[in-house]
């Protein structure tokens, strides 16, 4: 049996990223999101899981490129000189490897970023983060901690398999981050079950993060394994207004494109590949 999450990153960024997971969750294979607290929108998107109870809900913990949400006198060791956390992931790992980033703080953050979400009426149904922090060491014991005081017992395990592509033509650093990703995420992983937190057998998506395309698309689901599988995604509604903010070279119009795509949808009906999203993962359904 081949069940699928199909997971939107940043719900919360911004209002066109909302409705294009609004709007892919409505008319597509999406199923699952994840809510950036700390994001300009992020009260929107609270509204909008209101409006559709059937999304699945989990919480994007967000150490890196955005807003905190508490105040950053309150954790120095995660700002930078413009009041934001850290520009991104590399910035962050360098910190961290010099011992230049202070764990305590980061349980602060990551704390008020799920009391943030309960605050607006979410019932979170697993954790990720941006930029996969969460699976570094020692940030995963953080991480970890949180999730049983929380009882939140889904995680998403970026593990990625070190030489699928999905015919996505990606530059040699790319599949260099994702390796490095991987290893941390499968050194993860006894961890996370150590913990009884569950998660997906399978992990698509990083390679072609951002750029997956309704042919890279296909190309995961043909080649979509048996048990259960994640696939993230980013879609959102207008390039030219999320491009203009952030400069990430996504394509988020043609990942929504991906995700509601009538070929897409034929054939996941066709192959009898069951929709979940976390709320509905459990135990019997990991093998």
């Amino acid at each position: 049996m081949k069940r699928l999450i199909v997971n939107a990153d940043d719900f919360g960024l911004h209002s066109g990223v909302n409705h294009g997971i609004i709007e892919g969750y409505r008319q597509g294979c999406l199923r699952s999101t994840s809510f950036m607290a700390g994001g300009s929108a992020a009260e929107e998107a609270a509204v909008l899981a209101r409006e559709n109870p059937g999304l699945g809900v989990g919480i994007h913990l967000t150490l890196v490129a955005e807003r905190p949400v508490l105040s950053p006198d309150k954790i120095p060791s995660l700002i930078g000189a413009d009041g934001r956390l850290w520009p991104n992931h590399m910035i962050f790992i360098k910190k961290f490897l010099a011992g230049k980033i202070v764990l305590s703080e980061v349980s602060a953050e990551c704390e008020a970023q799920i009391l943030r979400a309960k605050a607006l009426g979410l019932s979170l149904s697993h954790i990720d983060s941006h930029q996969h922090l969460h699976v570094l060491p020692q940030i995963i014991a953080v991480v970890l901690s949180l999730a049983r005081k929380y009882g939140l017992r889904k995680m998403r395990l970026p593990g990625e398999d070190y030489f699928f592509t999905g015919g996505y033509a990606a530059p040699f650093s790319r599949h260099l981050a994702k390796a490095g990703l991987t290893f941390c995420a499968r050194w993860a992983r006894p961890k996370i079950q150590a913990a009884g937190i569950l998660t997906p057998t399978h992990f698509f998506g990083m390679l072609a993060g951002g750029h997956m395309l309704p042919a890279h698309f296909l190309a995961i689901l043909q080649a979509l394994p048996e048990g259960t599988s994640e696939i993230m995604v980013h879609p959102g509604q207008d390039d030219k207004v999320l491009d203009a903010i952030y400069h990430w070279h996504y394509h988020w119009r043609e990942e929504l494109t991906a995700i509601t795509s009538p070929a897409v949808l034929l054939y996941i009906k066709e192959h009898h590949i069951e929709l979940i999203s976390y709320k509905e993962l459990t135990d019997e359904q990991i093998l």
